[in-house]
C-alpha cells in the first residue's frame, strides 16, 4: 500500500529539509523510513514528487532529452537522475518505472536517491539565486 499523497508530499519536505542542511544520514533515515512504511512503490512517489520539484509547475512544453553530451561520463546516480527527471517532465511512467527498477536490481537505489536529493536542492538554490 502507498501513502496518501499529504504523506508522500511531507516525506518529500522532510527529504528536502535534511539535503538543505546537509544531512545525508536523515534524507536516508526518511526514504528508509517510508519503506517501511509504504514499500518501494511509497519510495517510487516520493522520488516522483521530487522530479516534480525539479522540472517545477507548469511543466516546460515540449519533450526533455533523456540523454545529454557527456552523460556516458558521468556516474550512474547522476545518468540516472537526469533520466528519471527528463522521464518525469515527458510524462513517461513506463521509462521512469524502468529506471527505479533497474536501479533497484543493480543495488543503487539508495546512492540514486540520495543525488536525485541533492540534484533537487541545487535545482531550488539555483532559482533562489
Amino acid at each position: 500500500m502507498t501513502d496518501s499523497p499529504q504523506q508522500t508530499h511531507d516525506d518529500a519536505a522532510a527529504i528536502l529539509r535534511s539535503a538543505l542542511d546537509g544531512d545525508s544520514e536523515a534524507v536516508a533515515g526518511t526514504f528508509d523510513a517510508v519503506v517501511d512504511r509504504a514499500g518501494l512503490a511509497g519510495v517510487y512517489d516520493v522520488a516522483w514528487c521530487l522530479a516534480a520539484t525539479m522540472v517545477g509547475d507548469p511543466v516546460p512544453p515540449g519533450a526533455c532529452a533523456l540523454d545529454f553530451p557527456g552523460i556516458d561520463q558521468a556516474g550512474y546516480d547522476a545518468r540516472w537522475v537526469a533520466r528519471f527527471v527528463s522521464a518525469y517532465a515527458n510524462s513517461d511512467l513506463d521509462t521512469a518505472e524502468a529506471l527505479f527498477g533497474a536501479a533497484q536490481a543493480d543495488g543503487l537505489l539508495p546512492e540514486c536517491l540520495l543525488t536525485l536529493a541533492g540534484s533537487t536542492v541545487a535545482t531550488l538554490r539555483h532559482r533562489a539565486s
